[in-house]
């Protein structure tokens, strides 16, 4: 099939607006999504969003590892429209990663049908979209990979399995946000925090988000799903026991709050062992002046009682997020999926083959605002970056490398330019990310996990390796850089294909502070990257280019 990048089907069923299963050598999840406007009000002020199927937040995606997921996406919006799955591998199939420089969009009143694999993955994710400020007014949902029942996970089955989106929120449209980064404006402080959709009224009478049975222990996929600020989270009198991490089992340790930045996803088990009542679960902002706050109510289904109006108090400062940062360890012990699972226990005796430091800045240059990584702000070209060097004409859309392994000394201005750098394919690669400015950052690398090995204040340079944790550190999709400090991230680049190294703040991605990081294979064979799918839409220079012969094996 054309559209699955060399995924085989057996059958063929009728498309629903649910999901139907087939059986091939992995089940098929199949789902059609309508992506609409429609007015919400999650604020208590009526504004537009963008629902799936009239949902808001859009519908969650349960599957298993290695389970094949078909969606079509129906775009009935006026703009065009794409989603990205934050944190699905994609392997050998950069081709359905949605972003502007793997597709073209999906056109108003058209549709595609994304085809992809949960390969070697389990774990808490989420989706949304990557076209224009289109993050502010929806289209976000729940992905959640579990285990095959042939692999142990490390805890006992929850009772239930909930999933939580926190994230901060702007009662302003997000054509009005667009408009204001378009015109030199940088966003101001959200108007509020959701927990699903909703901010919580606080005062007793709102329904319940969830439920629990006393005695029982649950699981909550709990993501950070805003555009600007990190939240803590945390829910009355129940400590949260941490079970998984962006695809990774993790160290048990018992939080009574978690720092969640943006793009980041935990697990936790939290057992029904107080008295039966009410409670709230928070998430509110954290590193601002004005803290925001948005609760929900947790039921027990026996519960006698209101929640405490007296809300648990959230950490301050950005020492107490780095430590709880370093408290997070990767199981070694628990089986799981993974691409090379015994290569990825001693990834610390590996040798560097480069590194690659990237530092973040923000511009003002004649009234206009942009982001930079190493003085190049990036600017999505016409022509996906993907598509033109599948097409053999990388150099009519782009320039590789135009930025160097090192920054400039000093960085006063921004380039505007698409920002692509081409990394050996099966190299084992040190990426330092130093953030210069004044406000927290935060990192997501699409087609891969790498090992977050160490955040640290101050700028780096060689001699920090020594304070690097080279045994047990989590692999992982996202990585916060606190002001003023620098992270390190290590991974083998085993993954062809094109892929985005971009913030989690919508304005600073939006205004460029992304790049595509090339990963080329020198065999053009199927054994290490799926053909270009039939259904591929075509824009840019490529429209009418005759289609390069495809991958053998």
């Amino acid at each position: 099939m054309g559209g699955g990048g060399g995924l085989a089907i057996a059958a063929l069923l009728c498309l629903t607006a649910g999901a139907m299963v087939a059986y091939a050598e992995d089940p098929y999840l199949y789902f059609t999504w309508n992506v609409t406007y429609g007015t919400i009000s999650p604020l208590g002020v009526p504004q537009k969003g963008i629902l799936i199927n009239g949902q808001f937040p859009g519908p969650n995606i349960n599957s298993t590892t290695n389970n094949n997921i078909v969606i079509n996406v129906f775009n009935n919006l006026d703009e065009p429209f794409l989603i990205t799955w934050s944190g699905i591998q994609q392997r050998k199939n950069s081709w359905q990663d949605g972003t502007l420089g793997t597709m073209c969009p999906i056109a108003p009143g058209t549709n595609y049908t994304y085809h992809f694999q949960v390969k070697d993955q389990i774990g808490s994710y989420f989706y949304y979209p990557t076209t224009s400020t289109h993050r502010a007014a929806g289209g976000f949902g729940g992905l959640r990979v579990n285990s095959r029942l042939l692999i142990p996970v490390p805890y006992a089955d929850p009772e239930d399995d909930y999933t939580v989106l926190i994230g901060d929120w702007y009662s302003k449209s997000y054509a009005q946000l667009k408009s204001f980064l378009d015109s030199g404006r940088s966003l101001a402080r959200p108007d509020g925090v959701l927990i699903n959709g909703k901010s919580g009224k606080g005062k007793g009478n709102d329904e319940p988000l969830f439920t629990m049975k006393p005695g029982k222990t649950y699981k909550y996929r709990i993501c950070n799903v805003g555009i600007k600020n990190s939240l803590n989270f945390r829910i009355q009198d129940h400590p949260m026991k941490l079970v998984e991490m962006e695809g990774s089992h993790t160290i048990q340790n018992i939080y009574k709050s978690l720092d969640v930045h943006l793009g980041q996803c935990y697990s936790v088990l939290v057992t029904a062992d107080q008295e039966p009542k009410d409670y709230y679960m928070v998430a509110s902002t954290r590193f601002t002046k004005e803290v925001l706050t948005a609760t929900g109510i947790v039921r027990y289904t026996n519960g006698k009682g209101p929640a405490s109006p007296e809300l648990p108090v959230a950490p301050e400062g950005w020492a107490w997020s780095l430590n709880q940062y370093r408290s997070f360890r990767w199981n070694l012990t628990a089986s799981a999926a993974r691409p090379n699972p015994q290569g990825s226990y001693h990834y610390g005796e590996i040798n560097i083959t480069r590194t690659i430091k990237l530092v973040n800045s923000v511009h003002r240059e004649g009234g206009k605002l942009s982001y930079a990584i190493n003085g190049v702000s990036h600017v999505n070209p016409d022509t996906p970056l993907k598509l033109a060097e599948f097409f053999q004409a990388p150099e009519k859309v782009f320039q590789y490398n135009i930025i160097s392994d090192e920054p400039p000394a000093t960085i006063d201005q921004a380039k505007q330019a698409a920002n692509v750098l081409n990394v050996t394919f099966r190299t084992y690669v040190e990426i330092i990310l130093e953030n210069h400015e004044k406000s927290i950052q935060s990192w997501n690398l699409g087609g891969y996990s790498f090992f977050a090995v160490a955040i640290e204040p101050g700028k780096w340079d060689p001699e920090k390796r020594k304070n690097y944790n080279l045994l047990d550190a989590v692999s992982r999709h996202t990585i916060q850089v606190f002001p003023k400090s620098w992270a390190a991230i290590m991974l083998t680049f085993d993954n062809a294909g094109m892929w985005n190294l971009r913030s989690e703040a919508l304005e600073k991605r939006y205004l460029g502070q992304e790049l595509y990081i090339s990963v080329l294979s020198p065999e053009r064979s199927l054994r290490d990257e799926y053909n270009f799918p039939d259904n591929t839409k075509l824009c840019g220079i490529v429209t009418s280019m005759p289609k390069p012969p495809p991958y053998t094996i």
